[in-house]
């Protein structure tokens, strides 16, 4: 298993404990729910929400930042 710096194996950082917002829309959602997707941009981890996922699904499998939406 790997890690991104700064994050660990033990669990219960803060990053885990905080809500998630789509960075799209702005839905919250108190974990990464299994149908959101994650996106590295520019070394930063994101998440999108089931809806904005599926409506850009195309630049998502193209590999185009959020940026390009």
């Amino acid at each position: 298993m790997t890690s991104l710096p700064g994050e660990g194996d033990q669990g219960g950082s803060t990053a885990e404990r905080r809500r998630l917002v789509c960075a799209r829309c702005g839905t919250p959602a108190d974990g990464p729910p299994a149908t959101w997707t994650c996106s590295v941009e520019n070394g930063l981890r994101q998440y999108f929400c089931d809806a904005c996922s599926r409506e850009n699904l195309r630049a998502i499998e193209g590999r185009l930042d959020s940026a390009w939406w």
